[in-house]
């Protein structure tokens, strides 16, 4: 491969004075890296400008028709899959698990919903993470925390924690493959990640001809995490110029007023599609604080469609330390939210969970991990913990028993 030292710059096309793919670089930003050689980080973004986009542009836009009408009640998303994506052969054979998985239950909530059911995995291209703090103890040692295969290696030692910017190379590739499985596996799933690392992210940013528009061809859908919504920082403001459907992860420190800040920079012209919503507040807190959220979003004229992630806010620290979840707090957290939602007169944009699409045991409920001692017969997340099939189809249950009453 050519070194990417060895690769110019590539102009940009014409841009909006007050946004360009570029244009992050002057905000405050949150949770990166902490990269050992800037220059060569920028010399592999400049490397993969060049490469080809994984998502078609058109592809991108269709999903946004199908986001304004699960905004309208009128379909469903299931977005679901890792937490942290594995990479080559363990990622494809992974993105074939759940493409099986997530186009059965798509299948099924069609069904049980009446409306069609649009399925989208958190895959190609979920390799970075969020941490809450910067460093973690494992087995005794303080280390850098493990932020996805696009930074660092999860193995116990200061080497492997150490940044590479190399490795958005490592996982530009192995989302590619994947993409490629996905279509293989008779496609209608499309893709999904958290937009973390701007360099990769900017680097697969394409300037549309035909519709004038600069689209983020990494995925489909973009979203930003909870811990990276500032108002004035650089994700929101990456995500603002983008001609795909966006959404955001809102905890409970979220305020009305800074929701609807939200959606006002995000979707200043109440585009249908544009901006989906995903509630992760955790089961104690979603009966308190997402009521006036859902009030605020629609006092202000915003048609975002509302997501419950059901799973985030839930994380707790088992036996031994290890993180987990529990099934009865998850069912509680989303059997609310769809309360909360039909109150206010709106119908639930979708559902987002992370799963294994494998039998692991990593959250506790269900025959096969009935209590914490059962956790490590099989526990392989690279982070969090992840439904196994068994648990999936109790969570379903109980979401469409919560819609119809």
């Amino acid at each position: 491969m050519t070194s990417p030292r060895l690769l110019a710059r590539r102009s940009d096309a014409p841009t909006t004075d007050s946004w360009s793919p570029a244009s992050w670089r002057t905000l405050p930003i949150e949770q990166q890296p902490p990269w050992p050689d800037r220059d060569e980080l920028e010399a592999v973004a400049d490397y993969l400008h060049g490469l080809p986009a994984l998502t078609p542009a058109d592809e991108i836009l269709r999903l946004r028709e199908d986001l304004a009408k699960a905004s309208a009640g009128q379909a469903f998303l299931l977005q679901a899959g890792d937490c942290a994506e594995p990479l080559g052969l363990a990622a494809t054979a992974s993105a074939r698990m759940k493409h099986t998985v997530i186009a059965s239950l798509t299948a099924r909530l069609e069904r049980e919903l009446h409306r069609p059911a649009v399925g989208v995995g958190r895959l190609a291209g979920q390799f970075a993470k969020p941490r809450s703090e910067p460093f973690e103890s494992v087995n005794g040692q303080l280390l850098p925390a493990f932020r996805g295969l696009m930074v660092n290696e999860p193995d116990a030692s200061s080497q492997a924690r150490l940044p590479d910017p190399y490795r958005l190379l490592s996982c530009y590739y192995t989302a590619r493959q994947v993409v490629a499985e996905l279509a293989a596996a008779g496609g209608g799933v499309r893709t999904s990640h958290e937009v973390l690392i701007l360099e990769y992210e900017q680097a697969l940013t394409r300037y549309d001809e035909v519709t004038d528009q600069w689209f983020l061809r990494s995925t489909h859908l973009p979203w930003v995490g909870d811990r990276t919504r500032r108002l004035d920082g650089a994700h929101l403001h990456f995500l603002a110029g983008l001609a795909n459907p966006v959404a955001v992860k809102v905890g409970p420190t979220a305020t009305p007023e800074q929701v609807v800040q939200m959606c006002d920079l995000l979707d200043p012209h109440r585009l249908p599609g544009r901006l989906t919503l995903i509630s992760r507040m955790g089961h104690r807190h979603v009966t308190d604080h997402l009521p006036p959220l859902v009030r605020a979003v629609a006092d202000a004229g915003h048609a975002a469609g509302w997501v419950c992630d059901a799973m985030h806010g839930n994380t707790v620290r088992g036996a031994g330390g290890v993180k987990t979840r529990h099934l009865d707090a998850i069912v509680t957290e989303l059997t609310t939210f769809v309360e909360v939602l039909h109150s206010h007169g709106r119908e639930p944009a979708g559902l987002h969970l992370e799963l294994a699409a494998d039998d692991v045991t990593e959250c506790v409920g269900g025959v096969s991990v009935a209590d914490e001692s059962h956790l490590s017969r099989a526990y392989r997340s690279l982070c969090d913990p992840r439904l196994n099939n068994e648990q999936v189809e109790m969570v379903v249950d109980a979401f469409i028993a919560a819609m119809h009453r």
